[in-house]
Formats: structure tokens, sequence, C-alpha cells
């Protein structure tokens, strides 16, 4: 879970910093071709966006094989409260 918020702010850094960097300012409108400074700021949020659904949904299927575990435990160790914690902890981040 670090992970993936760390890539996720990461990515969102960058997708500021670009917006920022890229887009002319008057004094710069004329030296940028806007068309293709916009073609290649989508072409990386595109990337940025693919890129986050991958590691989110790589996030959620590990998690979920946690929780298919701990619930196999869980059904053998009916009285064990701190599985029973961890359980409920995985089962939230999902």
């Amino acid at each position: 879970i670090q992970e993936l918020l760390r890539v996720m702010r990461t990515i969102d850094d960058r997708i500021v910093h670009e917006l920022n960097t890229t887009i002319p300012t008057a004094s710069f409108v004329g030296k940028v071709d806007p068309g293709q400074t916009c073609k290649e700021l989508y072409e990386s949020l595109m990337a940025a966006h693919t890129s986050r659904e991958r590691i989110i949904k790589n996030c959620i299927s590990q998690t979920s094989a946690v929780v298919k575990t701990l619930k196999e435990e869980r059904e053998k160790a009916d009285e064990d409260i701190a599985l029973l914690k961890q359980l409920r902890k995985e089962q939230t981040k999902v």
C-alpha cells in the first residue's frame, strides 16, 4: 500500500509539473506549437493513467489474495482474535 501511495503521488506530481511547464504563457505562445504540446501532454497523462490503473489493480489483487488466505486460516482458528483483527484490516484496504 505504501508503495502504491508513493507511486501515485509521484504520478500526480509529474502531472502538475507537466501542466506548469508545457502550457505556454502569453510571451511564449508564438515559440511553442500548442497542438503538439497538448498532444504530448495528453499522451503523457494517458500513460500515467494506465500505469496508475495497473498499480491499483495489482494492489487489489495482492490484498485480495491475503484476505482469502486469512479467511481460510480464520475458518481453522475460529477463536483467534488477532487473526480476526488482521483479516478486518486487510478487508478494509480492499
